[in-house]
């Protein structure tokens, strides 16, 4: 019945705006950072609206031109499709990210101890922002599932499924539970909770 094919078509816009919103938030936190780092000098204006339309409504201007193609043109066939997006936030955070590590890497040199050290929190620093950014994303961006093919399909559907499965915790764990301060204040409650029982 129609009220099926309707449901699974709002579905299926749901999901596409969903994936498209996760990809502009990892766009968000990277812009976020870098202002943090390089543009904190030379602003103190607050970008929080900007980055709630960056984050939430620029996925909105390509899912409803989207919607509105697949209903004029392919109104049969809602499934399997990949809502187009001409500019890919995880390039955009590649770069981002690459400009990032450079700035990471002279604040570590300026202020290096030792030749080891330095290197070692480089390497902490990157493998941090990985899963931030969603850097993984690029590693398979010119595979596409047209040119994918036999052993390399299944390698790419296994690291994309996992990765974006475990992201959510990845970041929970890397951000908030390995972090002092949070860490401190758990510490705390945990000691005023078993004061209390």
């Amino acid at each position: 019945p129609w009220q099926a094919a309707l449901g699974c078509r709002a579905a299926q816009v749901l999901m596409q705006y969903c994936i498209l919103a996760n990809h502009y938030w990892f766009l968000v936190e990277a812009v976020y950072l870098y202002k943090l780092l390089i543009g904190a000098v030379f602003s103190e204006k607050n970008y929080y609206r900007l980055y709630l339309y960056l984050g939430w409504g620029t996925p909105v201007v390509f899912v409803v031109p989207w919607m509105a193609a697949k209903y004029l043109k392919e109104n049969a066939d809602w499934g399997g499709s990949v809502c187009p997006c001409p500019v890919s936030p995880s390039q955009i955070n590649l770069l981002i990210f690459m400009r990032i590590l450079k700035v990471i890497l002279a604040k570590l040199r300026a202020n290096q101890k030792g030749y080891a050290d330095y290197k070692l929190r480089l390497a902490k620093a990157t493998l941090t922002l990985i899963p931030l950014f969603g850097i993984h994303e690029v590693v398979f961006i010119f595979a596409t599932d047209e040119q994918t093919t036999g052993i390399l399909r299944y390698i790419k559907v296994f690291f994309t499924l996992f990765l974006n499965s475990f992201q959510g915790f990845l970041v929970a764990v890397l951000y908030c539970f390995a972090n002092k301060e949070v860490k401190s204040e758990m510490k705390k409650k945990w000691q005023l909770w078993k004061l209390d029982h």
